[in-house]
């Protein structure tokens, strides 16, 4: 059984194939309308289903066309219109979806939901988003860096703001991949230590620091997130300590020549990154978000070994 839950399960061979996958993927289709299925239709006959316990647009609809185009099919519910929402037991709902579907995809809180779910379910499941961690994002940014130019072993990647899910996500795979991360994040605001000292236990180079300008020396490609996400209650106190992190030209000029520029989005500009940096030559934001739906198809083929 091939769940998707976290990028510290998958070895780098598992990463290798799965980006070049979606990058072969991605070619194949050429200038073909987006709803026409792939000429393989690898996954014909297949069925995900997708829980959202939080809203979504590039999650929902990236992996509901994934499915279109590999040939499948999938059902959308949320979990307030599931008897999941009315207190259904995780474990009865995992083995009786599994009864009707290929895989499962969920965009939940609770990473331990997730957990929960891949423990009693009997079909793959993939992590659409967790308070932990955001995979299925990371390999697309992987994916756009690649297409850029970038060779990922070696690289410099900054990661400049708020130490959440997403940034978490670039530990994850930091040694498989062999990037050099530097995450720069106020106090109160960084990493979860013991997280950071396993990756680099597994041989990652991960530099923590409370300086934005000194990761942004020198990198290959500096990465953003918004400073305020859902479920955040504390709004004035985030703004305040993280407006400093913000990507603005300056802060971008202090980056290698012709650096990339990334941002999961949504974005909210003129509090984590500038207009002017996200229309400028340097973002690769727009390809990024395109991007989720290829290296999602890439995941989908891995989970169910197509």
């Amino acid at each position: 059984m091939r769940h998707f839950l976290s990028l510290n399960d998958l070895t780098a061979d598992d990463i290798r194939s799965i980006l070049d996958n979606a990058h072969a993927r991605k070619s194949a289709r050429g200038d073909k309308p987006k709803g026409t299925v792939d000429d393989d239709a690898p996954l014909a006959g297949h069925t995900l289903a997708m829980i959202f316990e939080k809203s979504s647009t590039r999650t929902r609809f990236s992996f509901e066309q994934g499915m279109r185009q590999l040939g499948g099919s999938a059902i959308v519910a949320t979990s307030d219109t599931m008897q999941l929402g009315r207190g259904e037991p995780v474990k009865d709902t995992a083995r009786v979806l599994s009864r009707y579907v290929d895989a499962i995809m969920m965009r939940v809180k609770s990473h331990e939901t997730l957990t929960e779910f891949s423990r009693h379910a009997t079909v793959p499941i993939i992590n659409g988003l967790s308070d932990y961690n955001h995979p299925c994002q990371i390999l697309a940014d992987l994916m756009t860096l690649e297409e850029r130019g970038l060779t990922l072993k070696g690289a410099r990647i900054a990661w400049v703001g708020d130490g959440n899910n997403v940034a978490m996500s670039f530990v994850n795979l930091a040694a498989q991949t062999g990037i050099d991360l530097v995450v720069a994040s106020p106090n109160g605001y960084r990493l979860q230590g013991q997280e950071v000292e396993r990756a680099r236990a597994a041989g990652a180079k991960i530099t923590l620091t409370d300086d934005p300008d000194a990761a942004a020396a020198g990198a290959d490609a500096l990465i953003t997130d918004c400073f305020v996400s859902m479920g955040d209650d504390d709004y004035d106190a985030r703004l305040e300590m993280l407006s400093p992190y913000n990507l603005d030209e300056a802060r971008v000029a202090k980056a290698k020549p012709g650096a990339v520029v990334l941002h999961c989005l949504p974005a909210y500009r003129g509090q984590e990154i500038t207009d002017a940096v996200m229309e400028s030559a340097q973002s690769a934001i727009w390809d990024e978000a395109e991007n989720r739906l290829h290296a999602q198809k890439a995941v989908l083929m891995w989970c169910l070994e197509r």
